[in-house]
């Protein structure tokens, strides 16, 4: 990858946009009782457990945390790869009656979160799914919207948003780079 265009996140910026983010949880659901959070493969995942960190700190009581894998309800899937890679969804608690929160790193169609949330109500019938993400881009095709943002970015659709985590790829930044060079 080539320099990137401008740094859209530091470290730092995103510990912050999390902690605000968890206050904003907390916020909305009234506390964490009946509160989940599942992470979308890949960076939803750490998003997810970080957010859950911080709202064990500020609650003294740790939400319900699982880790899924949409692969096989997107509607692109053969697009993606001859042979995608499925990952392990782990959501060790029934889902109904509960306040659920999606965790992805970018929004920008919407398609990825229709999956997560086809996914999320094959498992039960949720009280409440939110949304919340590190990058709200924009460019939309499908009426979805996070209940949460870290930043909104406009962007090009030429222009690729990457976000790396130090638990996927060792250092925590949000670049925004051409597509041509994000390969």
């Amino acid at each position: 990858m080539s320099d990137p265009k401008a740094t859209l996140f530091t470290a730092d910026e995103i510990g912050r946009a999390l902690t605000r983010i968890a206050h904003e949880i907390i916020e909305r659901n009234k506390g964490s009782e009946r509160l989940a959070l599942v992470g979308v493969h890949t960076r939803g995942v750490p998003i997810a457990e970080r957010l859950a960190a911080r709202i064990a700190d500020i609650e003294g009581r740790e939400p319900a945390f699982g880790k899924l894998d949409i692969t096989l309800y997107r509607d692109d899937l053969t697009e993606i790869a001859l042979q995608p890679v499925v990952k392990r969804t782990e959501v060790p608690f029934d889902v109904s009656g509960m306040n659920v929160v999606l965790c992805d790193d970018v929004l920008y169609t919407g398609r990825t979160a229709r999956a997560a949330l086809d996914a999320l109500v094959d498992m039960g019938r949720p009280n409440v799914i939110q949304y919340a993400v590190l990058i709200d881009r924009g460019h939309r095709e499908l009426p979805i919207r996070a209940d949460y943002v870290g930043k909104n970015v406009p962007t090009r659709r030429d222009e690729v948003v990457k976000v790396r985590l130090t638990e996927s790829d060792g250092a925590d930044e949000v670049l925004l780079v051409d597509r041509k060079d994000a390969l």
